[in-house]
């Protein structure tokens, strides 16, 4: 076993090994989430495919679990395990454009941040997370929401291609199997490593901004106009609704600051012949004057860099993202006094209207299921210090209160940790049988396991070996 071996080595491995004595191990070891605090048996931060397979060989000869960190972004803390080996991919940075085939192939530990960079130096993009240091590969497993899903489908959708380390070591071109490359657009990282990943990508380089601002005793009037106006959005707009407590920032009256507030956010990206500035005087007609108004031309890194500095690295963080079908009186009643009562300083209540391109894909085409949701609900809290249990049942309560509006599951990607197996079973909806048979196919034994899990086709659910 490794806790034997005075001298551990990985065959074939030529990046770095750190070890729980290394004076680089408790910041290797560390996760965008605060209240996840583990400690794995080795970390092996690879720097290529090769040494992603030496790992992935080294963890199943040694009898080892085996835990996989991108941008170490996940609320579930799932890049790492007690016990586990923790496979690095952070150091794998390289990307390549070809601006004339609007591709892009990007290696598993750029952030999105990175990948929006690299395309738009060409005036390209392709659906990203919000926050530029989620890892571009766990979110893009998991589905991938964001600013252009409307506009251009998900993540997930525009996945074309995957390079994949598969249980047993081998390396496989995804498109060379549809039914991998199919399980890879929205199946979590249950099925390989993967250690490159080919995107489509869109002209796409400006928008046209608009953030309307108010205080909190005009939240529900806010989320009715979001919902109603929502109903006949056009692709080309995404839309926001927020509760949350307002920032110290230059645009927030003073007196606002540090108090809860509603706001709306609406992102124009191709007017189609339409002038964007009638899309936000309609959303403002239907609510009194706001507090903050704010509206004007922005280049879609800007849009991208909107939510920079909300999530900060360091604090602890319990969330989870809910798929409803419709908001109604009751669902927004229920989220408002839910902020109003909420026992942090920083709750944050997003819901996110859906469809446009992303509904259009037939739920079968692809392992992500819910192309049917309305809207995306994002429940969140972070906090320095106190009992944990606090806030976090006041997510999972503020979720019960809307669970009338559901419409079936969770957003993968947006799992906090210590989910039930059928609540995981859920958040893959329709898609979870096929899926499960797919991982019998590549990975009879479980061995990626340190996931949402899915079980394969003919087995329980899995022991948490390593967690």
């Amino acid at each position: 076993m490794l806790s034997s071996r005075r001298r551990i080595g990985i065959p074939r491995f030529d990046g770095e090994l750190i070890t729980p004595g290394s004076r680089h191990y408790d910041r290797a070891r560390r996760v965008w989430n605060a209240a996840v605090d583990r400690y794995p048996a080795l970390i092996a931060r690879a720097r290529s495919t090769a040494d992603v397979v030496a790992v992935v060989r080294y963890a199943r000869e040694e009898d080892l679990a085996l835990s996989v960190r991108g941008g170490g972004h996940s609320t579930a803390g799932l890049a790492v395990a007690d016990g586990a080996l923790m496979l690095d991919l952070s150091a794998m940075k390289a990307v390549r454009i070809d601006a004339l085939a609007r591709v892009a192939v990007a290696a598993p530990g750029l952030t999105w941040g990175e990948l929006d960079a690299a395309t738009q130096a060409h005036g390209l993009a392709t659906t990203g997370a919000t926050v530029g240091s989620v890892g571009v590969a766990g979110m893009t497993l998991g589905g991938g929401t964001g600013r252009l899903d409307r506009l251009i489908g998900l993540a997930c959708d525009n996945l074309i291609d995957a390079k994949v380390v598969t249980a047993d070591g081998q390396v496989l071109k995804a498109s060379g199997h549809p039914d991998l490359l199919w399980a890879l657009r929205g199946g979590g990282g249950n099925l390989g490593v993967v250690t490159s990943l080919r995107y489509r990508l869109h002209p796409v380089s400006v928008a046209f901004v608009g953030f309307l601002g108010y205080p909190y005793d005009r939240a529900g009037d806010v989320l009715r106009a979001y919902a109603q106006f929502s109903e006949q959005a056009p692709d080309w707009l995404a839309l926001y609704a927020a509760l949350e407590t307002a920032p110290a920032l230059p645009f927030i009256p003073e007196g606002m600051r540090g108090q809860r507030f509603a706001g709306l956010l609406a992102l124009c990206f191709g007017s189609a012949g339409e002038h964007p500035e009638r899309i936000l005087a309609d959303l403002r007609a239907l609510l009194p004057p706001p507090a903050v108004d704010i509206a004007g031309p922005m280049s879609y890194l800007q849009t991208q860099q909107l939510s920079e500095g909300m999530a900060p690295e360091g604090l602890s963080h319990y969330d989870t993202g809910e798929w409803l079908g419709f908001l109604d009186d009751k669902a927004i009643d229920a989220l408002v006094n839910a902020v109003a009562g909420a026992p942090t300083r920083d709750p944050v209540i997003v819901v996110k209207r859906m469809g446009g391109a992303t509904a259009r894909v037939p739920a079968e085409e692809t392992a992500f299921w819910y192309r049917h949701a309305a809207h995306k609900l994002d429940v969140q809290v972070e906090w320095a210090s106190g009992e944990p249990d606090v806030h976090r049942e006041w997510v999972r309560s503020t979720c019960q209160a809307v669970s009338h509006a559901s419409a079936g599951g969770s957003y993968v990607n947006f799992m906090s940790g210590g989910e039930e197996a059928d609540r995981v079973r859920a958040a893959y909806g329709g898609n979870y049988e096929r899926l499960a048979q797919v991982k019998a196919a590549y990975d009879p034994a479980n061995f990626f396991h340190l996931n949402h899990n899915v079980a394969p086709a003919g087995q329980g659910a899995s022991p948490a070996r390593g967690a």
